[in-house]
């Protein structure tokens, strides 16, 4: 039953309640669908440039990476299943300001990924006479036109989502099938048709960059956008018929899969390339003809091979994976806004639904921001970075997370347990941190702006008392945060990834330090996590109320 369905009575938090009507397939679906998006379509060409053939190893750093804060997030999003889990895991482990910082980045990062998507379709679409208008050739920017189309897309995106969750999970699994055979079938068809294996040794060698280059490309080649995603299950726990059984199960096989999937395809690519797309060097853009100017790359892969019918299927699919992906996130993105309005930190009209139960002001608000980010983020890959670093800033709450419930709530109940949590968490925080280094200063610098203007809205909200719902600051509980971002901040600017010509910290002596700063700042958070007593309470007020609420459909 929902908890007030008198959407006329002014002044109630919700007129309807979220429905738990997602199933198994549903949320793994979720999770593979936002896997699998604009990423395919061009991180085996933006890895290749960065990196040279060594950039098979970066899809499996990142894999590794990505699948270690996964593992951390399926314990979470069984224990506490939850809409918008990953902005409310800090919150119910350290209180208002670390909830309110981490829900903050958590939704940054779901407004920003749909996009990314409409820029990678428009991208893709240059292959039509009608869209050449679109996209500047020169530098892959947006022209007005291209803006304008951009803003329409985004608008069906967000029509989409108000027709319900049961619909939208429907299709979405229906889009992601064909999302995972398309992939599939560019693999076997490259391998089959044109295997070089000498690429490896083409250009200026098979690591041109050395290690350094392969970690650049785990986080600026778009290795880590790529395998973004996984989360979703948690996003939509709250929806979840079953979310004790399926989230972890969502969230461990839609990255398994992925990483088999990424993986493949960055080897079909580099073999499938004509020496005659191959120039000097890895980053040659001195012919036309090299691969790193390609506007469409596997596409184009497809043509210079002779084969156009597979060409076609892929400037299909550069239409449906985005969309679909854009599509998730944007639900996404307004179920993050619910989740953060129900813990007092945005106004409280992010949590009024509709009669669908779709959570419409947070759809509102995501459709506005993506719209504002193809101003100043007007391509592909303008906006990689800043997600990436967004993103996973926004995974190491988990590990923190893990850590404060198994000191405090030792005797919750865990559907999935992960094994050596007690040394995974720290690791886990440690590979965040490590991955905003590679992501170097020129992004991470607009990371830190995206913060600041983050905390002038928390901070606003708070003031305007526009949610009637205050929590509880808990200052000492987030003693860490500031020394975390603004030591982060140091260390990546005077580190190898940074501005200064004569870096400070020299390659491979920035990351040991990266690495036991994050260990200390772990280890400190744990220490000032919320006692039991409050974790308890806030549990009381914040979690119970809405899953008694909760409509169970199908269950």
């Amino acid at each position: 039953m929902s908890a007030d369905t008198s959407p006329s009575q002014p002044g109630k938090r919700r007129d309807f309640a979220l429905k738990r009507e997602v199933g198994m397939i549903g949320l793994l679906w979720a999770s593979m669908g936002s896997i699998i998006g604009s990423g395919w379509l061009f991180s085996a060409q933006e890895g290749l440039i960065a990196a040279g053939p060594s950039v098979i190893f970066a899809w499996i750093i990142g894999a590794v990476c990505m699948l270690i804060l996964a593992l951390v997030h399926a314990e979470l999003g069984a224990m506490f299943p939850v809409s918008g889990g990953t902005a409310r895991f800090p919150h119910y482990a350290f209180g208002g300001a670390v909830g309110a910082s981490f829900g903050w980045f958590s939704w940054l990062q779901a407004a920003t990924v749909a996009p990314i998507e409409v820029s990678a379709m428009i991208t893709y679409a240059q292959h039509y006479d009608f869209a050449h208008g679109w996209v500047k050739p020169e530098n892959g920017v947006l022209t007005t036109s291209g803006i304008i189309v951009a803003v329409i897309l985004m608008a069906i995106f967000t029509a989409i989502n108000f027709l319900g969750v049961r619909l939208l999970a429907t299709t979405n699994s229906a889009m992601t099938w064909w999302k995972v055979a398309v992939p599939l079938l560019v693999i076997i068809v490259l391998s089959f048709q044109h295997f070089d294996t000498g690429n490896l040794h083409a250009a200026d060698g098979f690591a041109p960059g050395g290690l350094k280059g392969v970690l650049e490309a785990v986080s600026t080649g778009g290795i880590i956008f790529s395998y973004l995603g996984f989360e979703q299950a948690d996003q939509l726990a709250g929806e979840s018929r079953n979310p004790k059984r399926d989230i972890p199960f969502a969230i461990i096989g839609s990255m398994v899969i992925g990483t088999i999937i990424y993986t493949l395809l960055q080897v079909a690519f580099i073999f499938a390339l004509p020496s005659s797309a191959i120039g000097n060097t890895w980053t040659d853009v001195s012919q036309k003809a090299y691969f790193t100017l390609f506007t469409s790359p596997f596409a184009e892969i497809a043509t210079l091979l002779s084969l156009g019918w597979l060409a076609t299927i892929i400037y299909i699919d550069a239409v449906i994976s985005p969309a679909g992906t854009g599509i998730i996130y944007t639900t996404g993105s307004s179920r993050v806004a619910y989740g953060l309005s129900r813990n007092g930190y945005v106004p409280s009209i992010f949590e009024w639904t509709n009669e669908r139960a779709v959570p419409w002001v947070g759809l509102i608000a995501a459709f506005i921001t993506g719209c504002i980010c193809f101003l100043p983020f007007p391509s592909w890959q303008s906006l990689v970075g800043l997600i990436t670093s967004a993103s996973v800033l926004m995974y190491a709450g988990a590990p923190l997370s893990l850590s404060a419930f198994r000191k405090q709530l030792p005797d919750q109940a865990r559907p999935f347990r992960l094994p050596g949590a007690q040394i995974i968490s720290p690791v886990a925080f440690a590979i965040a941190s490590l991955v905003i280094l590679w992501t170097t200063w020129n992004t991470d610098w607009k990371l830190g702006v995206s913060i600041l203007i983050g905390y002038v809205i928390l901070i606003g909200n708070r003031l305007l008392h526009l949610n009637e719902h205050r929590p509880m600051i808990n200052w000492r509980a987030a003693s860490w945060l500031p020394a975390y971002l603004i030591g982060m901040g140091i260390i990546i600017y005077i580190s190898s990834f940074g501005p200064l010509s004569t870096p400070v910290l020299s390659f491979g002596w920035d990351m040991l330090v990266t690495v036991l700063f994050s260990f200390a700042i772990f280890y400190w958070a744990i220490q000032v996590c919320l006692p039991r007593e409050e974790i308890e309470e806030m549990m009381r007020e914040v979690v119970l109320p809405e899953e008694e609420g909760l409509e169970m459909i199908g269950a």
